[in-house]
């Protein structure tokens, strides 16, 4: 039984360094794949949520704003690689997008404290006022992908 469990858990150490040396030599997306929003909202629907919901909503789309809008002369939507807009694929270019991913979560992190401190003492109007704006600009960027 010893022999079995041994057996079992190399294997299963062996298969998850085998999966994680492939996820580091995939091709990395310019636009993080967690800049999405699932649902967009109206005026009416935000206006009965609560302040505590408004600002995960608020928080949500500035993240997926600073994860997108710096790279729209490149891709508007999350999963496009270098390689797909023909920027060679080598160790100097992903040496920098890995240094924009770094410095866009260490600028976000500081940026959801400062949301979650400040915008509870936010007017629930002016909030509701900054979503639509938000999904407003997120939706054009739809837009903007269809000009090109």
């Amino acid at each position: 039984m010893n022999i079995k469990t041994t057996l079992l858990s190399l294997l299963f150490v062996l298969t998850t360094a085998a999966v994680s040396a492939q996820a580091k030599n995939a091709p990395k997306s310019i636009i993080s794949t967690t800049a999405i929003i699932r649902k967009y909202h109206d005026q009416k629907e935000l206006s009965g949520m609560q302040k505590g919901e408004l600002l995960e909503l608020y928080i949500e789309r500035i993240k997926v704003l600073v994860k997108t809008l710096p790279y729209i002369a490149l891709a508007t939507k999350p999963g496009v690689t270098m390689a797909d807009l023909g920027i060679p694929d080598d160790n100097e270019n992903k040496k920098f997008l890995d240094g924009q991913a770094v410095a866009t979560t260490t600028f976000l992190d500081t940026t959801v404290d400062f949301q979650r401190k400040m915008m509870p003492y936010s007017d629930k109007g002016n909030l509701i006022a900054a979503i639509l704006f938000y999904e407003s600009t997120l939706k054009s960027l739809h837009e903007f992908n269809d000009m090109n």
